[in-house]
């Protein structure tokens, strides 16, 4: 008699019930004796690690060409058992109950979900023509054929809540201005230097920032931080012919796949069921 049959026997336990039985301990064996092997890389107190997921590991990890691809691989795989260890322990430790696990956890699924649904939006949207291409380098100038790199003093401080402090510093018409402004205000800050490609300002603040006179700051705050910037030199940085045609290409169906995703949420919200409490609704429209 096995010791299975012998357990059962000692239970009194009906054929049926001893079916169910078996099936569970053969799946908490089965669950225990993993082994790294096909697949699998790598098994972590029961927890595999695949083939597919190191993978995708290796290929976020953008290492520098010329490196030992087995050693590269190696340390990959430690860091994902590292990581795998310490989020075992939170598990232990009650963490991924708690209500801010919980919280963030459903941000960060949402956020994954539309990052991979705009993935899949732009693939899908179609390859703009020839003209399209040619119109869209024209009108982001600051791209392509005046693209420049801006060298920048920069004036980084917390932004303030006092209304007539907010006033004074867009008034300002120089750095020194910005710096006297917050000096008198009682706010700290910092000096420091830094370079922007205007390929990555947005076209209506790159619009602006066209008109202001020589010197002039332009603030931009960033949460409950602020960083005033003057610009100090610029440096031609033009991409024009065939280098351009690939970029303009990436650029128009990122705006395209934009486009659509925006026309979406607006169908959505048209047609969803909101409820709101009371005192949480949105102010009605005028």
């Amino acid at each position: 008699m096995t010791a299975t049959q012998v357990i059962f026997k000692w239970l009194g336990v009906s054929v049926r019930s001893r079916i169910i039985i078996a099936v569970g301990l053969a799946l908490v064996i089965s669950g225990c004796n993993k082994k790294a092997e096909g697949q699998t890389v790598a098994v972590v107190n029961g927890e595999e690690i695949t083939a597919a997921e190191l993978n995708a590991e290796l290929s976020n990890a953008k290492a520098p060409p010329g490196l030992d691809k087995k050693d590269v691989r190696s340390r990959v795989l430690q860091q994902m058992i590292d990581r795998r260890l310490l989020a075992q322990q939170a598990t232990k430790d009650g963490v991924e109950k708690s209500p801010d696990f919980l919280n963030r956890e459903r941000r960060m699924h949402e956020d994954l979900l539309i990052s991979m649904l705009a993935a899949r939006q732009m693939d899908t949207t179609r390859l703009p023509s020839a003209q399209e291409i040619q119109r869209f380098q024209a009108s982001r100038p600051e791209m392509f054929a005046n693209r420049e790199q801006w060298n920048l003093e920069q004036i980084r401080f917390t932004m303030p809540t006092d209304a007539a402090v907010k006033s004074k510093l867009e008034a300002t018409k120089t750095l020194d201005e910005v710096a006297k402004t917050l000096t008198d205000a009682k706010i700290t800050f910092d000096r420091q230097r830094n370079r922007l490609d205007t390929a990555v300002i947005p076209h209506e603040l790159y619009a602006r920032l066209m008109t202001a006179d020589p010197g002039e700051p332009f603030i931009v705050p960033i949460g409950n931080l602020a960083i005033a910037s003057s610009i100090v030199s610029r440096e031609p940085a033009p991409i024009t012919g065939d280098q351009a045609q690939p970029i303009a290409v990436a650029a128009l169906r990122r705006t395209q796949a934009a486009k659509l995703m925006q026309d979406r949420l607006k169908a959505l919200r048209d047609s969803a069921k909101i409820e709101y409490k009371p005192e949480f609704a949105p102010p009605a429209k005028k």
